[in-house]
């Protein structure tokens, strides 16, 4: 059972707009720059951080890579 738990994955937090800007500027990024560091358009970077879409499945697990471990996680 230790096994299991140790490869059991953290569940990936929520990235409303608001969190999504903060972690934008404390990264110094350029909406454009987040959006190919997640390998997403512009216009989708633009509707999460004014809550028109919310990210998920892969852009929410890298946001959180970008959050825990900055730029170099995403390489």
């Amino acid at each position: 059972m230790r096994q299991y738990e140790e490869l059991c994955f953290a569940p990936v937090p929520d990235y409303p707009a608001d969190r999504i800007r903060r972690l934008r500027a404390r990264h110094r990024l350029s909406q454009a720059v987040l959006a190919e560091a997640l390998n997403t358009s512009l216009s989708t970077v633009r509707q999460w951080e004014i809550g028109a879409k919310r990210p998920s499945g892969p852009s929410l697990k890298l946001l959180d890579l970008l959050d825990r471990k900055g730029l170099v996680g995403l390489r």
